[in-house]
């Protein structure tokens, strides 16, 4: 049996730092709830190397309470010198990168053990592993390992499994027994059984299931032998290798004087004979009568090994062996204390039902937390079955109410109507100009849409707001727009720099006739048209523009419809959905404009009697 005589022999304590090879978030959060609930001072997690990363950035993650930031680096060689007290390197590379990684690790003066999670590493590069770590008196755990413990100190990521199992295990303290395993999944079970058998475990090694591991079980029996506060070694091995006939050679010489518990798992493998069967892990193949499971047991119960005659009976062995010890004085029992108790986060916690938190922000007018989002409780199949068009979607979006379909089809014609006024008005021209330019779409867009206010798109809700409230009133007309003039303000909704009395606007002429056949009443429009033919009298260019006859006509259509009441219709219009309309209209035709002229690869000429640019052909 070859052990390094300077290889270390406790590898972890309560300042074992650790530096975490490829950034996997849930066993570095493992690590550091252990660490917490071990009452340790510093998170054993000291750096991270993520070779895609570039150096000098860093990962968040808990400790405790508090959030802490874990440097990344790009490389093992700055991770390395930058944390020369992490002395212990795990490798979450996969089995095409572990060995380059794990053999650059054990180069580096500071790292002394090296963990290699990695599933399916060639043995080739393994034995060239094994032989650089003897060169370099260093231990290597794995590869296809899930790593270790030292109980109340320090934890290899995802080992032992969850925090609950911790608790359960009583993992947050020592306790007298040094167990070692070939199954990563087995040791976590037999944590459990090693919690109620015994005091606890002080130390827990898996050292993988390939044919060869980095480390052996007999290379931790005998590290187990030199530590003080390990009473009792603890051996689970398997079918295939020759690993535990070390393990009885070291006791039958006398170089293992603590008492051994131990099962070689794989029994059932007799029953194929002599055929060969390939079990869980690459080192666990029946065929060969001297590595079976019932030789190897044998071996160890010659030896003076504690054996029991089934796997079912390995706890009770355990516990006779520790309690006969107890009674001998040899171990102490470890004293309970109570661990710290590891605070939930925000997600689970509501999740149990343990806190309630107060919202950040509301919304009652849709829904995504279910299978598909809901507007206003209706969900988005409905709204597609329904054939539900852009006006009902808005009214349940804006105004939280499904209109009737003359209404919603009316704000669709809104939609239509005062998608473009052409090129020349101010936000078109901004579009354009930006487009030109180069800008992005969204550029284009937002410049030309922060163009809009009240002498631009935005007298809509103004109009609305001012008609109303004079018909309210019982204002006449004439009184209205000379009491607006005294204040030194414009009638919103009045005048155009085109049209006129002769020339009137089509797109009012188009929603005026669709109002006249649908709307239930149209008192606003009307006291709007009143307003009209006055201020006509003073210039024929005074009219009812577009910004008016849809302000007065929404009035009409929020007053009439029978889904608000007075106090509602209030709220909308002073709240700003009626520009709203505009803002959502006008963008499809400011897209247009800055679509246009991004496909433009012509160059642009000015008519000497016109301020449009127009495109050659």
């Amino acid at each position: 049996m070859n052990v390094p005589s300077k290889s270390p022999v406790q590898l972890f304590s309560k300042e074992t730092q650790a530096i975490f090879f490829n950034y996997k978030p849930q066993p570095i959060q493992r690590m550091l709830d252990f660490d917490y609930v071990c009452k340790r001072k510093n998170p054993s997690v000291a750096a991270i190397v993520n070779p895609q990363s570039a150096s000098g950035g860093f990962q968040k993650a808990f400790f405790g309470r508090c959030e802490i930031a874990i440097p990344v680096y790009d490389s093992i060689e700055e991770a390395s010198s930058k944390h020369p007290k992490a002395a212990v390197f795990i490798n979450y590379a996969s089995f095409r990168s572990a060995f380059e990684s794990s053999l650059t690790a054990l180069q580096q003066p500071t790292i002394q053990t090296v963990v290699i999670i990695a599933e399916g590493v060639p043995e080739r590069n393994t034995k060239v592993l094994i032989a650089r770590a003897k060169q370099y008196n260093k231990i290597v755990i794995g590869p296809a390992t899930v790593g270790g413990i030292q109980a109340g100190s320090f934890k290899i990521g995802d080992t032992a499994g969850t925090i609950e199992n911790i608790y359960r295990c009583k993992l947050y303290r020592p306790g007298s027994v040094g167990f070692v395993s070939k199954s990563g999944g087995l040791s976590n079970e037999m944590y459990n059984v090693l919690a109620r058998t015994t005091d606890g475990i002080f130390e827990g090694i898996a050292i993988g299931g390939d044919t060869y591991p980095g480390s052996t079980l007999a290379d931790h029996v005998w590290r187990f032998e030199q530590i003080p506060n390990i009473k009792m070694i603890v051996v689970l091995g398997e079918l295939g290798g020759r690993d535990e006939y070390q393990v009885a050679e070291m006791v039958k010489k006398g170089l293992i004087k603590k008492p051994i518990v131990a099962w070689v798992s794989g029994t059932c493998a007799s029953c194929f004979h002599a055929s060969e069967v390939q079990f869980g892990h690459a080192g666990a193949k029946s065929g060969e009568s001297d590595t079976s499971a019932l030789s190897k047991n044998a071996a160890l119960k010659s030896a003076g090994v504690h054996v029991p005659d089934s796997f079912e009976a390995f706890a009770e062995h355990i516990q006779l062996v520790y309690e006969r010890l107890v009674k001998d004085g040899v171990i102490i029992p470890a004293v309970e204390i109570a661990p710290e108790i590891l605070p939930k986060d925000l997600h689970t916690a509501l999740k149990e039902g343990h806190i309630r938190k107060a919202t950040h922000i509301v919304s009652t007018i849709s829904d995504d937390r279910g299978e598909e989002p809901l507007y206003l409780g209706i969900p988005i199949s409905e709204v597609i079955q329904q054939q539900m068009g852009i006006g009902d979607v808005i009214s349940l979006l804006w105004f939280k109410k499904k209109l009737p379909r003359w209404a919603s089809k009316f704000i669709e014609m809104c939609l239509i109507v005062a998608a473009d006024h052409g090129p020349c008005v101010s936000g078109a021209h901004n579009t354009i100009v930006t487009a030109r330019a180069g800008k992005d779409l969204i550029s284009c867009l937002c410049s030309g849409l922060l163009t809009i206010g009240p002498r631009f798109g935005g007298a809509i809700d103004d109009a609305a707001i001012n008609f109303k409230k004079a018909l309210d009133n019982s204002v006449p007309p004439d009184v209205f727009v000379e009491d607006l003039k005294r204040q030194g303000r414009r009638v919103e909704g009045i005048g155009h720099r085109i049209k006129t009395a002769e020339n009137q606007d089509k797109r009012v002429e188009l929603l005026c006739q669709y109002a006249k056949q649908h709307f239930p009443a149209m008192k606003y429009f009307n006291y709007a048209r009143a307003v009209e033919s006055y201020t006509l009298q003073k210039a024929n260019n005074l009219v009812l523009n577009i910004d008016g006859c849809i302000g007065s006509l929404l009035v009409d259509l929020l007053s009439s419809c029978g889904c608000f009441h007075e106090q509602e219709v209030k709220e909308i219009l002073e709240l700003g959905a009626l520009n709203g309309l505009f803002v959502l209209s006008r963008s499809m035709g400011l897209i247009g404009h800055a679509l246009d002229q991004k496909r433009m690869k012509q160059p642009l000429y000015r008519h000497p009697t016109d301020d449009v640019l127009y495109a050659t052909e």
